[in-house]
């Protein structure tokens, strides 16, 4: 089972910037090829990463205002935000180990 979540703007500041935990916005949309080779990805990461990381997906085309505020040009585009402040940013497809060993570094 994921643990892999969807949120949008009304939810982003409960789910993302007041988290505990360190967390990884995924900006995407349906018509990404790439973003859809990512998920499954993402979702070995979480897995992996459960307890010290919480996934976030968000669609780039239906919340325009947070990718605007986030500067998002093209996706799929990580953010790895911890205690809602932006610590790094990742944009492409990027193999399972690569991903993990940045986000290791991170946090």
């Amino acid at each position: 089972m994921s643990n892999i979540r969807e949120c949008d703007e009304k939810d982003f500041q409960t789910m993302v910037l007041d988290s505990d935990i360190p967390v990884l916005v995924d900006f995407w949309a349906e018509w990404c090829g790439p973003c859809k080779v990512l998920t499954p990805i993402l979702e070995e990461v979480s897995d992996e990463l459960n307890e010290k990381l919480s996934i976030i997906k968000v669609n780039l085309d239906e919340n325009q205002d947070l990718a605007m505020k986030y500067s998002i040009r093209s996706i799929p585009t990580l953010l790895l935000l911890i205690k809602g402040e932006l610590v790094d940013v990742k944009v492409g497809l990027s193999p399972k180990v690569e991903l993990l060993e940045w986000i290791n570094s991170k946090i």
